[in-house]
């Protein structure tokens, strides 16, 4: 039997993360029993990186860049174990893609620097542009040369981290997408997200600073009208080239 794809998760909203979830298995064509879930807000269990096909981390309200005294208890007790599992990702150029929160965790692994002095981008649609390096990419080289993605974050890479190669950028955000080795991805847009998922978590995180609270119903009829195929395309392949 294939191995499955481990997902781990940082939202410790029950119906943020459950919609993340569903979107993931959604977009990427993925039945459940391919899919082994931990909430990691909830608990971080011993992982065996040799049990599974991929890794996917996806996105929360957690700040890589912030100091620890501003961390969530949750993330001061899973971010020491997450590190572990991702430097081990790196050394074994081990399948991996990670959105947001997941290119920030990467990055700090890498010895990048993640903060919240430049980049940020409030919650909505972006326009990615590939990259010269993107054109030898087997998992981006025939897409758009530019394409609509959501995103939406507070912290950002302040630069590509060592190691890495870049794939994507946006005009307020430099880093937009990642590779690192062969098999290692990570991006700041969300691949899982269309317009429905969008409208979820602008209501969920309403009042988490991401936006004005004034403006969440505007920014949420604005996510209804975007077309946003590519990114869940680049979902897609990663879990068909690793899983299938």
């Amino acid at each position: 039997m294939p191995k499955p794809c481990l997902l781990l998760q940082l939202r410790p909203e029950t119906a943020a993360a459950d919609d993340e979830y569903r979107a993931i298995l959604r977009i990427a064509g993925l039945d459940a029993d391919e899919v082994v879930r931990v909430q990691m807000d909830r608990g971080f269990p011993e992982i065996a990186l040799d049990e599974f096909a991929a890794v996917i981390v996806g996105g929360g309200p957690s700040n890589v860049g912030n100091p620890e005294e501003r961390k969530y208890d949750y993330q001061r007790r899973f971010e020491p174990k997450l590190r572990k599992v991702l430097s081990e990702v790196v050394e074994r150029d081990f399948p991996y893609l990670g959105a947001c929160y997941g290119l920030s965790i990467l990055a700090d692994v890498l010895g990048g620097r993640v903060s919240d002095e430049r980049y940020g981008e409030k919650t909505g649609a972006q326009t990615i542009e590939l990259t010269d390096l993107a054109r030898a990419d087997p998992l981006v080289h025939d897409l758009p040369q530019t394409f609509r993605a959501f995103a939406g974050h507070k912290e950002a890479c302040q630069g590509t981290p060592p190691g890495a190669v870049l794939l994507a950028r946006s005009a307020n955000c430099p880093v937009q997408m990642i590779r690192v080795g062969e098999h290692v991805y990570a991006t700041q847009f969300h691949p899982e997200l269309d317009g429905d998922g969008l409208a979820v978590r602008i209501e969920i995180y309403r009042h988490a600073g991401y936006f004005d609270p004034e403006e969440a119903d505007a920014l949420t009829e604005l996510g209804h009208r975007e077309s946003v195929p590519v990114p869940g395309e680049i979902l897609r392949r990663f879990t068909t080239r690793y899983l299938r």
